[in-house]
């Protein structure tokens, strides 16, 4: 990449002296060998610095070459950069309103080109300066172009290549006006599928693409589609010879459409800018959310990628916010069992867990458990990963543990709120079972779920994380299990047809509409405390557990088998 000096800023030249002031610098004068002495005087030899100079012109990235020679990696190279030269280094930068400017006058092929982006445009009028964020760092015709597209002076602002991306996704998204609502009714046709798929055969940019009409409309009518027969999650699974996307529905996953196998980058690329991904990276996993809209509804979406051997697979979580404000009465809890957990839970201190496996519907039970709280004279504060649910009165933290903050160092940090509640998302380890365990002990009610397969094996679990049995005894109240049962569809009884029809269309043919919980609650007795004490195993505590008056969960399940709720196959199903 050739270099030359930007004109317009009397700074334009201080990095090549080998230092610039802080956060002010329009571009460089040199090339990218002034870059690797910068970066490295006492690790490239001069031979290696000819060596590298040679690069010019080529196919290669300078600023690739230098970090291979260097053995560093790109965090560590911009942080020694930014220390050389005043500029500012950051992770994550974020996109503010004002950087509008940037993406109305910079076309998407320059900041993808160069890698860079804006941030924001600062200063007063007459005084601006445009914050870029770079991750090709002294590039001196890219800066140079955005000078003169700009008419402002710039200001550098470092940061790694993923980062850099997801503010040109973002920014060109805002500038495009893609609002990410959805039109309630809309089908989806085998001629908006082929449509996309033509476009996707045409294109060859992926932030063009991810913009294009018809891929936009493809994605909304499956997120649509999806959110209109009740699905949990949306699975994108391409194969050798075809593209299948499914829905789990109750709990079961259910093939749903088969789109041309062309189309699955294109799919890909808009789901990554809907949730502010790096569209041009596919070959590391990513996570990402977004938040759209359907009419009055507003859906949560968690999203996430890996690489497979035939491309990206791509699963979606769905969460309905106007379906979140469950009662137990709605979850199948029968009324003497919520009457005990009631009292459970509103006990001043003490732990109670609920525990399943994933997907068991134990955070859900657990907020319409909240909901029975007196929230106008208890402190009730959470710390989930993710938070799912939003209930008024409460105070939810996010893990978020780039940010350091895990559910240990977060649990940590409420005990310093004075709160009477507390409802940890997940005992994962021994810190977060320790630290739940000891706010129990010094005055909070502690709810928390757990992976066990049942009530009583929560027990040994917390002692093989390493939580001391004579702690357990003191600690623990009470602990419920629970898994999810598909019900049975009240349109067609769960024959899947009615007599109008070959297939019931409320349930699309399956027999169940919508799940409930079988449940089982063991509060702990002196007989459980002292076996505790000795260490017992899941086999006898059990035992114990049913002399104490402890009823598995099967019973409520064949109670609710009796009520016509679910099936015998179901119950055999989940509980086999």
């Amino acid at each position: 990449m050739p270099a030359r000096t930007p004109p317009g800023n009397g700074s334009s030249t201080a990095l090549a002296r080998g230092k610039a002031p802080a956060g002010t610098l329009a571009a460089p004068q040199g090339d990218w060998v002034r870059v690797a002495e910068l970066l490295g005087p006492l690790r490239l030899s001069p031979e290696q610095l000819r060596q590298f100079s040679t690069i010019e012109g080529s196919d290669y990235e300078p600023w690739d070459v230098l970090l291979s020679l260097l053995a560093l990696d790109e965090t560590q190279a911009l942080q020694l950069l930014a220390h050389r030269t005043g500029l500012r280094f950051d992770p994550e930068p974020k996109l503010e309103e004002t950087a509008s400017r940037y993406y109305e006058l910079v076309p998407p092929e320059v900041s993808r080109t160069f890698h860079v982006a804006g941030v924001r445009i600062d200063g007063p009028h007459g005084a601006q300066h445009a914050v870029i964020a770079t991750a090709q760092p002294l590039s001196p015709a890219a800066l140079s172009v955005l000078e003169d597209l700009l008419q402002l002076p710039l200001r550098l602002v470092l940061a790694p290549r993923a980062s850099v991306a997801n503010l040109i996704n973002r920014g060109y998204e805002r500038r495009q006006d893609l609002v990410t609502e959805i039109v309630e009714e809309m089908p989806l046709d085998e001629r908006a599928i082929a449509a996309a798929a033509g476009m996707a055969g045409q294109a060859t940019d992926l932030l063009a693409l991810a913009r294009q009409g018809p891929v936009i409309r493809l994605v909304n009518m499956i997120l649509f589609e999806a959110l209109r027969r009740r699905a949990s999650d949306v699975h994108i699974h391409p194969q050798e010879t075809k593209l299948i996307i499914r829905l789990r529905i109750d709990g079961m996953l259910v093939d749903a459409f088969y789109p041309p196998l062309s189309l699955a980058p294109a799919i890909s690329s808009r789901l990554k800018v809907m949730t502010e991904l790096d569209i041009a990276n596919r070959q590391t996993p990513q996570d990402g959310h977004t938040t759209v809209r359907i009419g009055s509804r507003k859906v949560d979406i968690r999203f996430s990628c890996i690489p497979t051997v035939y491309g990206e697979r791509l699963v979606l979580r769905l969460l309905d916010q106007s379906q979140t404000r469950l009662s137990l009465d709605d979850l199948g809890m029968a009324k003497e069992m919520q009457a005990r957990l009631v009292d459970l839970i509103d006990r001043p201190t003490g732990i109670v867990l609920v525990t399943g496996p994933t997907g068991s519907g134990k955070t859900t039970t657990l907020y319409a458990a909240l909901e029975r709280i007196d929230r106008t004279s208890r402190n009730v504060m959470t710390i989930e990963d993710p938070v799912e649910y939003h209930l008024e009165g409460i105070s939810q933290m996010q893990v978020n543990v780039k940010r350091g903050v895990t559910f240990a160092t977060g649990l940590r940090a409420l005990l310093r709120q004075d709160p009477d509640v507390i409802l940890v998302g997940e005992v994962r380890d021994k810190e977060t079972a320790q630290l739940a365990v000891q706010a129990s002990l010094t005055g909070h009610m502690v709810l928390a779920t757990l992976h066990t397969n049942d009530s009583p094996s929560a027990i040994t679990r917390l002692i093989d994380i390493g939580i001391e049995p004579y702690l357990v005894t003191s600690s623990l109240n009470a602990v419920l299990a629970q898994r999810l049962v598909r019900k049975t569809c009240p349109a067609c009884a769960g024959k899947g047809t009615t007599p109008e029809g070959p297939r019931c269309d409320p349930c699309f043919g399956t027999g169940f509409r919508g799940r409930l919980a079988v449940y089982e609650i063991m509060t702990m007795t002196d007989e459980l405390r002292q076996l505790t004490e000795t260490r017992a195993d899941a086999v006898t505590l059990h035992a114990a557990a049913v002399r104490g008056g402890f009823k598995p969960m099967r019973e409520d399940a064949e109670r609710k088998i009796s009520q016509g709720l679910t099936t015998e196959a179901e119950v055999f199903r989940v509980l086999h």
